[in-house]
């Protein structure tokens, strides 16, 4: 008993200010003790104020005492060291920030060990020992030391929850059953648990066994990423093998028509310079009859005239070009608009085959688990995205915003542009994004309009079903007319709502999901699609009826 006096006593031997066992131990004129150390830090950043105090009691000294050390508690520590006692002392044994404090002790509180479900309290080894020994409270439930335990005890009454509700599923305690939970039905709270315990067991099972079927989709999975990352560097490899291949071949090509043309060029040029050196010959020997001929046109002897005049007038076939087949500036051009023709050609080859390619690439899939879609508008949010009207698909009876994401119907023709993608006939306009993935926008809409989602390539200028939402195969639309419906490839699904302005539109492209949504305080599912998407789907609207409709792409925070 004396060892666990000395024991509870054990703060007595601590410094106040590192708390730990006195070491080098001082006492000040107050007669409270520490550390020489701490007492010598904790005064030094006091020497600017010339006063300095206890941190205990905050009595003040002028000047600064001296410090001596206490020879007295110096040797007492010693023997409480050789004694063993100094275990029951450190900082590990008292209750710290996050520790469960015993509540019986006084002072500085020690850890609790255990947490008694009975005595609604919480015990260090020392106070703990009771239950035990005393055979009354062997009886007790006695759990790990738990700052909870205060949970046990009813709000209401201050006394022990015992009772469970199963009506209210809440604990309570037996004032409870006899007051507000009167007639309910009602079981300790053992036999809840026993029965739970039962529940507890096969729910572990089953997340068990969803914890293995995970791990086993892990494994799947990062399979699969080794497997895209060895299928990618692969096609990496193989495209840009493909491709060099063909600048090689383009450069052979350049290079073969480059020796074509220097070797007809050396042919022609030395052909000009054969006929150059003719025409030389020729104008010489001209010359020379020019010379004899004035000659003897000089000469007054008749019979010498015209014995030679025969012979110097005739003239020797003449080598002369006809002009007709000089062409100026113009001898190798048509190589080169051949070479240019080739060039379109491929350009036009390769522009058409691009987007094929791109949506290739992004068609690559892995068998992922699918999310759960979302219920609520806080999580379709998540997915919002914003859209914008295409100016240049806009049917001229349309007048779009500025931003572009508001279309107006109008009585007379705008002003726009002649564009290849524009809708001719159908009062309609897409969007200017084209969305993959998961995605959700909202349509406010008055009056009449048909919500739609397309592919790109959809008909523009017939006025016929191709080229209307939701009456072919690359669309599908739903009518917000004086009665609702879905519509695709021209089949109608009537929907019974009753009116409302505001679309919400969830797409999810890799799953095939297409739904629509009328959005209020909640979300109510007004038609959903299972299908396959092959392209990016734009969203569109198609304004049929009144001049005066409208329907707005909603900027979603």
């Amino acid at each position: 008993m004396a060892q666990q006096g000395i024991q509870l006593d054990g703060a007595k031997f601590c410094c106040s200010i590192c708390l730990d066992l006195l070491k080098d131990p001082v006492t000040i004129p107050c007669g409270h003790s520490y550390c020489m150390s701490c007492i010598k830090s904790c005064w030094d950043e006091e020497d600017q104020k010339k006063i300095h105090s206890c941190p205990q009691c905050r009595q003040t000294f002028i000047p600064r005492p001296d410090l001596v050390k206490n020879t007295v508690l110096a040797e007492l520590l010693e023997e409480l060291k050789k004694t063993g006692l100094q275990a029951a002392l450190p900082d590990r044994c008292y209750a710290g920030p996050g520790d469960v404090a015993c509540d019986v002790c006084t002072g500085r509180k020690l850890k609790a060990l255990k947490s008694c479900l009975v005595c609604l309290a919480s015990y260090c080894e020392q106070h703990l020992q009771p239950h035990y020994d005393a055979a009354p409270l062997k009886k007790h439930k006695l759990v790990e030391a738990t700052v909870k335990i205060q949970e046990n005890f009813c709000s209401c009454h201050d006394e022990v929850m015992k009772i469970f509700c199963r009506t209210d599923q809440q604990c309570i305690c037996y004032l409870c059953s006899m007051d507000e939970h009167k007639g309910h039905d009602t079981v300790s709270a053992a036999a809840e648990r026993t029965e739970r315990q039962k529940e507890l067991g096969v729910s572990r099972q089953k997340i068990q066994q969803r914890i293995q079927d995970k791990e086993r989709d892990m494994k799947v999975l990062q399979q699969e990423v080794e497997a895209i990352n060895l299928s990618a560097d692969k096609a990496v490899k193989d495209s840009e093998k493909i491709f060099t291949e063909l600048v090689r071949l383009i450069e052979k090509r350049s290079s073969d028509v480059k020796e074509q043309i220097r070797s007809q060029q050396k042919v022609e040029a030395s052909r000009a310079e054969e006929l150059q050196e003719k025409l030389k010959q020729d104008i010489a020997e001209l010359r020379r009859k020019d010379a004899e001929l004035e000659q003897l046109s000089h000469t007054e002897d008749h019979i010498h005239f015209l014995h030679n005049y025969t012979s110097l007038s005739s003239l020797s076939e003449s080598t002369d070009l006809p002009s007709s087949n000089i062409h100026p500036l113009r001898y190798f051009e048509d190589v080169t608009a051949a070479v240019s023709e080739a060039r379109d050609k491929l350009q036009a080859i390769l522009t058409e085959e691009w987007p094929k390619i791109s949506w290739t690439v992004t068609q690559v899939d892995v068998l992922l688990p699918q999310p759960r879609e979302p219920k609520t508008r806080a999580e379709f949010l998540q997915y919002s995205r914003q859209i914008t009207l295409d100016p240049n698909t806009a049917n001229t009876n349309l007048s779009l915003s500025k931003g572009n994401r508001k279309a107006t119907l109008m009585g007379a023709e705008q002003l726009y542009s002649s564009h290849p993608d524009r809708f001719i006939e159908w009062w309609q306009v897409l969007s200017r994004e084209g969305l993959t993935g998961r995605c959700y926008w909202e349509v406010e809409h008055r009056g009449q309009v048909s919500i739609a989602v397309s592919y790109k390539d959809i008909s523009r200028t017939r006025k016929t079903d191709e080229c209307k939402f939701g009456c072919n195969v690359k669309s599908w639309a739903l009518d917000c007319f004086k009665s609702y419906q879905f519509r695709y490839n021209n089949i109608k699904t009537p929907i019974p709502v009753t009116r409302f302005s505001r679309v919400g539109v969830y797409l999810d492209h890799r799953a095939g999901i297409l739904s629509f949504y009328s959005v209020s305080e909640t979300m109510t599912l007004l038609y959903r699609v299972q299908t396959t998407f092959t392209q990016p789907l734009y969203p569109g609207l198609w304004l049929p009826n009144s001049k005066g409709d409208t329907a707005e792409l909603c900027k979603l925070k």
